[in-house]
């Protein structure tokens, strides 16, 4: 992967790079003291990671990541956490390092990086059947300033309510902040399917179906008419 390095201090990048020589999918293409540089070259150039700074003088780090258009993975390296986690709304944004940064805790934040790549060409180049595309386990949600981790496969139902999505699993419920939207875009095609605009359902999970509504544990859960089709399509997959 082609990296840049975004950091007001010198001995931070010269940290960075020297964790980044270390790992051989890494290769540094350029090193920036503050975002306006960076974003001149972001302009004319592409690479695959940013390495970015929070706490810069002037231009921060989340004002770097709102000028963005088309941007790449990024790694948020930062002192301070909870400041971190405002960032996690964007997609984007693979993980992030606590300094000082310690090499274990980077390869680790390599490893979410190369996975997210995976994923991405996964989707743009394996046809659309559902059993032919790999899928990551885990996602995380923001909940009250806390990074969550919940096991995909552990989700049986998600619902929109107002402006909350209530996430259900088979052991502890989660209400997140968010849209059902940018809920479904991060969970894999194979196991959910959004059944009606206000719920998602684990198709695996499935206990009856009767005219226009499915049983998932003791939730009834009703099947718009243009999502009935789908389902029993999905429904010979299994």
């Amino acid at each position: 992967m082609n990296c840049i390095i975004v950091d007001d201090e010198k001995m931070a990048r010269v940290i960075l790079k020297t964790l980044c020589d270390q790992v051989k999918s890494l290769n540094i293409v350029d090193e920036f003291s503050n975002a306006m540089q960076a974003i001149k070259f972001l302009n004319s150039n592409e690479i695959d990671l940013i390495f970015l700074d929070i706490h810069m003088p002037d231009f921060n780090g989340l004002d770097f990541i709102k000028t963005l258009k088309n941007p790449p993975k990024i790694i948020l390296t930062t002192s301070d956490p909870k400041f971190a986690i405002e960032a996690f709304e964007y997609d984007f944004i693979v993980d992030y390092l606590l300094k000082p940064v310690e090499l274990s805790r980077f390869e680790k934040a390599i490893l979410k990086a190369e996975r997210h790549q995976s994923t991405v060409i996964s989707n743009d180049n394996l046809s659309t059947d559902n059993n032919a595309i790999e899928t990551i386990n885990d996602f995380y949600v923001n909940i009250d300033r806390r990074l969550i981790k919940i096991d995909l496969p552990s989700i049986y139902l998600i619902e929109a309510k107002g402006d909350y999505i209530h996430i259900k699993t088979e052991d502890k419920n989660y209400v997140v902040h968010s849209t059902l939207k940018k809920i479904e875009e991060k969970l894999p095609d194979s196991i959910f399917l959004k059944v009606h605009r206000s719920y998602i359902i684990n198709v695996k999970k499935i206990i009856d179906i009767e005219d226009n509504s499915i049983l998932i544990k003791k939730d009834v859960i009703p099947v718009s008419r243009s999502k009935r089709p789908e389902l029993m399509k999905r429904l010979d997959l299994l």
